[in-house]
């Protein structure tokens, strides 16, 4: 990733590399109360040793992955009433609106006032006391006797108008209190419905399901000890049932499990997630899903046959050689109506190589999530795998390896040659990301696609512009923006549209070579996207998301998962469900 040096300039983008394989390419093989349950299987529970270095470093640190147990919940949509629901704790979601108070400072909301008058008024007092208003982000819990739950939480959903984020948020709040009480079964309601047409409650009960799930996922597979999750049921209460409510929490219930494998791949360290590592977990969605996944795993020399020059400079300085995987999504009946493909820069640690990250915030510690657009890739494949649109043919690329520093390295000055022929001055090894993809690009063009969604952790310049909640992305094709920013807000994930600027590409231009690999210091985050233009076919629709700030929340030490949503709904749009 490129990232900004604080005594200096704007130092280039990072990546990393993956280890090699002998090439191959096979195919693996209504009632008013509905339940079913969800498995999310974390990477330590398919194989510990799996996730293990290569023989090149498989003891460095010792570490391995601990053994753990897959969370279950079981999910039912009920519409029952509230002081009737019996079990560990009734959450419910109000907005601003829904906490307004007569003039006895009694609820006006005809739910709250029926809670309030079996609690004998104690829940208008309690929350009053505890100064809930309903803003978004405010909870609290109360042990009140009286009902047939053992405890009820407030959750704050924010202003009258509520979004995809306030319904998240009202799920991760449940399911943080019920580890703070280990409460084994919850109910979720909202305090009104009002307002909310048939689309919406089922959007919204998606999205208390997603904060749910990902509020109860916790990644211990390196800590000594660590405590089990104890939800094992959750009522979604008042938004309705029947098969068109179950269809939308299952969903959910894919994507997660798509957003928890990106989230363990980019916590796993780089003395365990090596090149070779994130090759077979591909490898094990193409297993998993065999009825509609293939793959292919090219090594060192297959990828110097396609002329890969780019990429495996990058690789060269790396005692884990560089694997370059490709998935491969077609539906297992039907016409394929659309091609397209999804990239992900796949740098599993990146040193900067000779130009190596140093000083107060190059975050070289953090350099593991250098493969943050792998990740989301990876995770968008398996959500895919379980939810198995038609009419959709899609490509899943990752141009895997290391960036280090040896005496095969590459070195600063160095010319290196692309497999379209295009050939690049290295000014900055640090800017190494935008070289993996370059090759991974030509590639996916190569497979005949229609669209390219590419994601990776690039430039420390977008973090700058955009900040650490938001993801830059650069097009050329309104169409695309259009597709993926609608895709996008269902995700609930934010996108900015940063401009392409063509009269940036003045400072990429060498004097011995077709483009150097970094500009100057204004504009990075512009011209990296306008380097890798360089490498997709005019004829091809193709984005580029610079999701260096999101990949990762300083606050939670913990990778976010950031992209697979918005994937997921991204191709959906482009199938015939």
């Amino acid at each position: 990733m490129a990232a900004l040096r604080v005594s200096s300039a704007l130092a280039c983008s990072s990546s990393s590399s993956f280890h090699s394989y002998p090439s191959f390419f096979t195919k693996f093989q209504s009632s008013p109360i509905w339940s079913f349950s969800i498995s999310v299987t974390p990477l330590c529970s398919r194989g510990a040793k799996r996730m293990a270095h290569s023989i090149a470093r498989d003891t460095l640190g010792l570490t391995h992955t601990n053994q753990s147990d897959a969370p279950k919940i079981s999910f039912a949509a009920k519409e029952i009433d509230l002081v009737e629901w019996k079990g560990d704790i009734l959450a419910v979601g109000a907005t601003e609106k829904d906490l307004a108070r007569d003039g006895n400072s009694k609820f006006q909301n005809p739910l709250l006032q029926k809670l309030d008058s079996k609690l004998s008024g104690l829940l208008s007092e309690a929350s009053f006391e505890e100064d809930f208003s309903g803003k978004f982000g405010q909870s609290t819990i109360l042990r009140l006797p009286g009902l047939g739950s053992k405890r009820i939480a407030l959750v704050g959903l924010g202003s009258s108008t509520s979004s995809t984020a306030a319904y998240r948020s009202l799920g991760e709040a449940a399911a943080a209190a019920a580890k703070s009480a280990q409460a084994s079964n919850i109910a979720i309601a909202l305090a009104s419905t009002d307002g909310l047409s048939a689309e919406s409650k089922l959007s919204s009960a998606s999205a208390i399901t997603t904060g749910a799930v990902l509020g109860t996922f916790e990644d211990n597979r390196f800590k000594s000890e660590s405590k089990k999750p104890t939800l094992k049921s959750l009522d979604i209460l008042g938004l309705g049932t029947g098969p068109e409510i179950e269809k939308k929490i299952k969903y959910a219930a894919d994507v997660c499990a798509g957003v928890i494998l990106s989230r363990e791949l980019v916590n796993a360290p780089a003395n365990v997630l090596t090149p070779a590592v994130l090759a077979e977990e591909a490898k094990k969605i193409a297993s998993t899903y065999s009825d509609v996944f293939s793959a292919n795993i090219l090594d060192v020399e297959q990828c110097k046959e396609l002329k890969m020059g780019s990429y495996l400079a990058v690789a060269a300085a790396s005692a884990n050689p560089a694997h370059f995987i490709h998935l491969s999504y077609k539906p297992s009946s039907g016409e394929i109506k659309k091609k397209i493909a999804l990239v992900g820069k796949g740098l599993t640690f990146d040193s900067g190589g000779y130009n190596i990250k140093t000083g107060p915030g190059c975050s070289i510690e953090l350099m593991k999530f250098d493969m943050g657009g792998a990740a989301a890739v990876l995770g968008a494949a398996k959500a895919l795998g379980q939810i198995k649109p038609a009419g959709v043919e899609v490509h899943f690329i990752v141009a895997a390896c290391e960036n280090m520093i040896s005496g095969t390295g590459m070195r600063p000055g160095d010319i290196i040659t692309a497999s379209n022929g295009k050939t690049i001055e290295v000014n900055n090894t640090d800017a190494e990301g935008r070289l993996t993809l370059a090759d991974a690009l030509v590639y996916a063009c190569n497979q005949g696609v229609e669209k390219i969604v590419d994601l990776a952790t690039l430039t420390g310049a977008c973090v700058v512009a955009l900040g650490p909640s938001i993801a830059g992305i650069f097009t050329p094709s309104d169409d695309l923006a259009k597709e993926v920013v609608a895709a996008s807000e269902v995700s609930g994930e934010k996108l900015w549209r940063l401009p392409m600027e063509d009269s940036y590409w003045d400072s990429m231009k060498s004097g011995v070579a077709d483009m150097v690999n970094t500009g100057g210091r204004q504009g990075g985050a512009i011209t990296a996207a306008l380097f890798l233009k360089q490498f997709v076919d005019e004829k091809v629709q193709w984005m580029h998301i610079d999701l260096a700030g999101p990949v990762w929340s300083d606050k939670k030490k913990n990778a976010t998962g950031f992209g697979v949503s918005t994937l997921v709904e991204w191709v959906l749009k482009n199938s015939t469900n």
